[in-house]
């Protein structure tokens, strides 16, 4: 099993920045494609960006691009989402999952593991 779990949520005012972390456990990190997933109240769990094992690869949906940055230190097991410019929009409970390692999946169904999450609230 590979465990995640999630950090550096909280509560920030638009145009503001965070970083999250995903720090893995339990198995070889370098051998996952990782992506970050958010869930808004009373929506559906929705893709942000995903990374291929080495890096190379990344992915984001359009509404972040320009402002949001996935990357991964293998050495350190842990996988990040660098906020820019958060907007009030992108309130929501923020996941990391762990799934193939040569594809820049975007749907929930290609990943196999999953962190608790960590909120992220952006006032207005």
């Amino acid at each position: 099993q590979l465990q995640l779990v999630e950090s550096g949520g909280g509560l920030v005012q638009a145009g503001g920045s965070l970083r999250l972390s995903c720090a893995a456990s339990g198995r070889i990190f370098s051998s996952y494609g990782m992506g970050w997933f958010r869930q808004a109240p009373g929506k559906e769990r929705e893709f942000v960006a995903a990374i291929r094992w080495s890096g190379g690869s990344i992915h984001y949906t359009d509404s972040v691009k320009g402002r949001f940055t996935i990357s991964r230190d293998n050495a350190k097991n842990t996988v990040y989402l660098q906020m820019n410019s958060l907007k009030p929009e992108d309130t929501a409970v923020y996941y990391c999952s762990a799934g193939d390692p040569y594809a820049i999946a975007t749907h929930e169904r290609d990943y196999d593991y999953w962190g608790q999450g960590t909120q992220v609230t952006v006032s207005s």
